[in-house]
């Protein structure tokens, strides 16, 4: 399916401020982009660049002080593997690739060595494999709230257990924490999500599973298909739309995707897998 997807990002700079942006659509086995632009008011000299061991796309620049604006707009080819998730099982640690190895490591808001003993009591049982991560995000689904403002950029996985209530990110990061405490590779994907409501940049979450990555969404809230990936990370503090150096003031924000073929074949199901390169 081919998507036009892209955003307005707005920001008042008091002084001299670095800006970061990962708000470009990836490239990789699973999706193709046609075409894009990226414009920013005021231009500016603008440095790219592309991190060789996720392939998130990067640029940064200094300015201000001032307004700023800055709009992309992409068409992506989104081409998804479809796979029998029963299929599809765990690999063993003492196989998995070095560049995998840093996903089953503790992170800054994925506390996995706080997790091992309820990870195991909850889903130790269950049979290894794409099922048990699924079995994961039934059981966050479960437990907690989809609230908007329940938690913020200090919010982590014990955080969130406590609070019961959390956003995309915080759901995201819950999975992830609970796979690696089950030795099962995952990290952090920065995605634009069709069907999302409101729109907004999503969170979503990857596990390593029989030598490839696969997607998977615990909050429920958009179309797992239609997730089209920006950039990904050991958690949310590696894979931000947009950090900045300096002092900033963020302005208005959209994001906008949608379909340009008729979505009418659609039709979702338990077998769909996306899966991504790197």
């Amino acid at each position: 399916m081919h998507f036009k997807l892209g955003c307005t990002l707005s920001y008042e700079a008091w002084d001299r401020a670095l800006f970061f942006f990962n708000v470009q659509a990836a490239g990789n086995e699973s999706q193709t982009v046609i075409e894009e632009s990226l414009t920013i008011d005021p231009p500016q000299t603008i440095e790219t660049y592309v991190m060789p061991e996720t392939g998130n796309r990067c640029l940064r620049f200094e300015t201000g002080p001032g307004p700023l604006t800055l709009r992309y707009e992409a068409i992506v080819d989104h081409h998804p593997l479809r796979l029998d998730a029963t299929d599809i099982g765990e690999t063993d640690a003492a196989v998995l690739p070095p560049r995998v190895l840093p996903y089953l490591i503790p992170s800054r808001y994925c506390e996995a060595d706080r997790l091992a003993h309820l990870a195991n009591i909850e889903f130790g049982a269950m049979a290894r494999g794409h099922d048990r991560v699924t079995g994961i995000c039934n059981w966050i689904y479960g437990q907690l709230g989809y609230i908007s403002g329940s938690s913020d950029l200090h919010t982590s996985t014990l955080d969130t257990l406590v609070d019961r209530a959390g956003v995309c990110r915080d759901f995201a990061h819950l999975g992830i924490a609970l796979c690696r405490a089950l030795g099962i590779p995952a990290r952090y994907v920065s995605v634009y999500a069709w069907r999302l409501r409101p729109q907004d940049f999503h969170a979503v979450f990857e596990a390593y599973l029989g030598g490839r990555w696969y997607l998977f969404d615990p909050t429920r809230q958009a179309a797992i298909e239609g997730l089209v990936r920006i950039g990904v990370g050991r958690d949310a503090a590696e894979v931000a739309f947009a950090n900045f150096i300096g002092p900033v003031e963020p302005g208005d924000m959209s994001v906008h995707i949608a379909p340009l073929d008729p979505p009418d074949w659609y039709v979702p199901t338990i077998d769909a897998v996306s899966v991504s390169a790197h």
